[in-house]
């Protein structure tokens, strides 16, 4: 029998299906793993996740991982074995980690807040692909929802920014990162741990107001509601689910439009002036805002005024003039469209050029910063909505008894030869890119795929004759190559 605040968390979870939908086709999670600190938010989820799981209100195993920051001595290091017993009380299995916070910070000349977010990032996202967790479980609340939201509106935001933090994010095509416990409040989380008489660590530095979000949430939130007729946390998740909804509308009509609007090649994005200014404001600011994560820019730098500036760069439409962007990156008029293009990038280095990935077939495999998805299914079934994916230069398919594993996927070689599709004889895959005239920010970064015999695909260019899909093909193999550098935010 659940109690009401842990019935109150899975119902937020099946309606944002954080951990997909069997009755919808939407395959549940295989694996969890959730990020406990040992706070007060992350003993609950700790402890809710685990009455869900037994009451199967989601089918994946749970694993835990703790992320010590070693910035308060003795107190971190208790945090972690407090961590670890009550993994072990619960029967899941932990993995630690300890980072060193300060000397990240300081070779980064990052502030305290965004080197142990980062860095906590990253080891989870580690943790999580080591042990095949597809979803990672944080212990976000509503308050931190409300003090996000106003720490953006200190700053400068628009109303993806009065988003504040979503139930789910999915990042990099990998993995997601999701929040059971949007839906409660810290008083609602500190009365559910009062009922089930469970002890949690306390953090002295969440009192320190020298911490922006510690301001926030000791002093600026408090003033606030002194002003506010209802309580201000939940109504800023109100506005925060009402902005993600219009955002949403946004996307949805971004969506229809990109593929006319953007061309996105190499390391470029082309985007038509006239077709972006046709649109309504928050859809131009959407569509510039893919353009430059498109070219690698990070959002946290960006302000109001460089979108307003873009905008006006598009409306002037002079050829030639430019606007130069944090991290490198340029945005120009050229002929009636933008061009939005980062930093020059260094060829691979000769290591790299010589390593090489097995691929996992069926399965995800990562080489530097690609991602490759492998599917197998048979002909016959190729119709079935579940194998269908957008035919483009990411994705292509194999005669699967055509294959001679292993397969590996690697950078370009010296020498390399292939059969290219439609062709009876192999050619140097050199020449076969100069002869297809194919841009050099493409050529800097191809990729062979090939079994133990041959080349099968010259990723983006073409796939190899030997291995095409036939009348006679009886198994298929799908494979999809994503540039997908990690980054932390």
């Amino acid at each position: 029998m659940l109690l009401e605040f842990e019935q109150k968390v899975a119902d937020f979870i099946r309606a944002n299906e954080l951990f997909g939908n069997v009755d919808k086709a939407r395959l549940p999670t295989a694996k969890v793993l959730l990020a406990v600190s040992g706070g007060a938010d992350s003993t609950a989820l700790l402890y809710a996740m685990r009455a869900l799981s037994s009451e199967n209100v989601f089918r994946a195993e749970m694993l835990c991982a703790h992320i010590n920051h070693q910035l308060r001595g003795a107190e971190a290091d208790s945090d972690e074995d407090f961590v670890i017993a009550q993994a072990a009380r619960l029967k899941l299995a932990i993995t630690t980690r300890r980072v060193d916070v300060r000397g990240y910070a300081g070779r980064n000349k990052l502030s305290i807040e965004t080197a142990a977010r980062e860095l906590r990032i990253k080891n989870l996202l580690e943790i999580a692909r080591a042990n095949n967790c597809k979803a990672i479980a944080t212990a976000h609340q509503k308050n931190d929802n409300a003090e996000t939201i106003l720490q953006r509106l200190t700053r400068g935001t628009g109303f993806r920014g009065l988003g504040g933090i979503w139930p789910m994010r999915v990042f990099g095509y990998e993995f997601k990162f999701v929040r059971p416990l949007l839906c409660v409040r810290r008083d609602e989380i500190i009365k559910y741990l009062e009922q089930r008489n469970l002890k949690w660590r306390q953090d002295h530095t969440n009192a320190d107001c020298t911490y922006r979000r510690n301001y926030i949430r000791h002093r600026l939130l408090p003033a606030l509601q002194q002003d506010c007729t209802g309580l201000l946390v939940e109504q800023l998740s109100e506005l925060s689910e009402s902005a993600r909804r219009f955002y949403k509308l946004v996307c949805r009509r971004a969506d229809e439009v990109w593929p006319k609007t953007a061309d996105c090649a190499g390391e470029k994005v082309t985007l038509d002036s006239k077709m972006l200014l046709a649109q309504p404001q928050p859809v131009m600011v959407e569509l510039v805002r893919r353009s430059l994560t498109a070219v690698g820019c990070g959002e946290k730098d960006l302000t109001q005024r460089h979108y307003e500036g873009i905008l006006r760069l598009a409306e002037q439409n002079v050829s030639g003039r430019k606007i130069e962007l944090p991290g490198g990156l340029v945005v120009g008029a050229e002929y009636g469209n933008l061009i939005f293009s980062g930093p020059e990038k260094r060829p691979p280095s000769e290591e790299q050029f010589v390593k090489s990935t097995e691929v996992e077939v069926p399965g995800q495999t990562r080489f530097d910063r690609y991602l490759v998805k492998a599917v197998i299914f048979k002909a016959e079934e190729e119709k079935f909505e579940k194998f269908k994916a957008e035919k483009n230069n990411f994705v292509e398919r194999f005669d699967f008894d055509k294959i001679k594993p292993p397969l590996v996927v690697r950078f370009r070689r010296t020498g390399d030869r292939f059969v290219p599709l439609g062709l009876g004889e192999d050619k140097k895959v050199g020449k076969f890119i100069t002869a297809a005239r194919v841009p050099q920010e493409v050529r800097q970064k191809l990729l062979i795929v090939a079994d133990s015999e041959k080349i099968i695909w010259v990723w983006p260019i073409r796939i190899a004759e030997q291995a095409k899909v036939t009348s006679g093909t009886r198994k298929i193999l799908q494979l999809q190559i994503t540039d997908m550098p990690i980054q932390a935010k």
